[in-house]
């Protein structure tokens, strides 16, 4: 189930250069935003940072707490693919991380028509996983997740 474009001409915006990083990142287990914005960010046609959808400062780490939150910033008010972005974002973390870690995932205040509701759904257990027992879903966020893998 692909969907037609929301947002048929995006303002795209320039990728931010970034130092190579030299170290394992596995030496330690300390987590930072920049390694959850390289899990987060697979750049199909564009990259989230280029539509300012997401940026390693929009991802906050606690690392002692075990906690992530993500704030990303639709690329218009009325954007239907909100909560689809958000469950393909935990979903994609859901992989990377370890179930102790708490995930918050926001859609940036006074970004959305409906913000309080898109919050609600993306951090409530039993939405996502309702949203996910739906095939329908489960398949466009399977395709936004791996479309670039295929």
């Amino acid at each position: 189930m692909t969907l037609g474009l929301i947002n048929a001409n995006p303002v795209v915006h320039a990728k931010k250069e970034r130092v190579a990083r030299t170290e394992d990142l596995h030496a330690d287990d300390a987590v930072d935003p920049l390694e959850i914005y390289d899990i987060l960010d697979p750049e199909h046609p564009y990259s989230l940072e280029q539509l300012s959808v997401l940026s390693e400062e929009s991802i906050t780490v606690d690392d002692k707490m075990g906690r992530i939150l993500i704030t990303f910033t639709p690329t218009i008010q009325h954007c239907s693919m909100a909560t689809v972005i958000g469950l393909c974002l935990r979903v994609k973390l859901k992989h990377f991380f370890p179930p102790h870690y708490k995930v918050d995932i926001k859609v940036s205040p006074g970004s959305h028509a409906d913000e309080e509701s898109v919050n609600k759904q993306l951090n409530d257990k039993e939405r996502v996983a309702a949203a996910l027992e739906n095939p329908n879903l489960r398949q466009l966020v399977d395709e936004c997740l791996y479309s670039n893998e295929l």
